[in-house]
């Protein structure tokens, strides 16, 4: 049988959504508390009461390190950033945080018609809704990589490019070591913002900054 694939008419709703207003969310009180089996079945087994996850009672498969969630997409819109990267990174968990609930929920049937269509793909991807604003800390461990910015408006740009700057814990990655980076060409591509700003000879401005590491963890033998 042949998924079908979710009509975007049907969970169309307003471009932006206050992260300042009363919402309704469920987050796990930190990152070791989610259970990311729901989410992710092929890489997890349901948590144990003890908050572990099952798969850990095996003591074959403690010896392997456990999946972690890496990738972040912030605001993923309906997942095209998400859909793109998943073949091309298909060991590596890709988590889409969006706020709206429409949009949010197209890109939950997305990925379960995309499962659907491809037994065995897009098996590491996968979308909550949350305000990322808020609880970020909740799913993600600190220090957990780089971190890509794109904008179209130049102003929005250059405010993030300021503050990652002025933060004593990034430094941004200069353009040559970038080169090889085969996300950098996708974020103004595959994206429902991104086309649109193709389609109206816009211009996308991107930053990559990466966190620098605590001195006492570079001194330290």
């Amino acid at each position: 049988m042949t998924a079908t694939r979710p009509q975007k008419r049907y969970y169309r709703q307003r471009a932006h959504s206050n992260p300042m207003a009363d919402h309704t969310f469920q987050y796990p009180v930190k990152p070791e508390k989610m259970d990311w089996s729901q989410h992710y079945p092929q890489f997890f087994k349901p948590l144990a009461e003890s908050c572990n996850h099952d798969d850990r009672k095996d003591l074959q498969d403690e010896k392997r390190p456990s999946p972690v969630v890496e990738f972040a997409d912030i605001g993923c819109g309906y997942g095209g950033l998400l859909v793109e990267l998943s073949p091309l990174f298909p060991d590596r968990l890709m988590l889409g945080l969006e706020i709206r609930v429409k949009v949010s929920d197209y890109v939950k049937d997305r990925i379960r018609s995309l499962r659907e269509a491809h037994p065995g793909q897009y098996q590491n991807i996968a979308c909550i809704r949350s305000n990322a604003m808020k609880y970020l800390p909740n799913f993600f461990k600190k220090a957990q990589g780089l971190v890509y910015t794109i904008t179209d408006v130049k102003e929005v740009h250059e405010w993030m490019v300021k503050h990652f700057t002025e933060h004593p814990l990034y430094e941004r990655v200069p353009r040559e070591e970038l080169a090889d980076d085969i996300i950098i060409n996708r974020l103004g591509t595959c994206t429902e913002e991104g086309k649109k700003v193709q389609r109206n000879g816009g211009q996308n401005f991107l930053a990559v900054f990466r966190r620098v590491e605590d001195q006492e963890q570079m001194s330290s033998p």
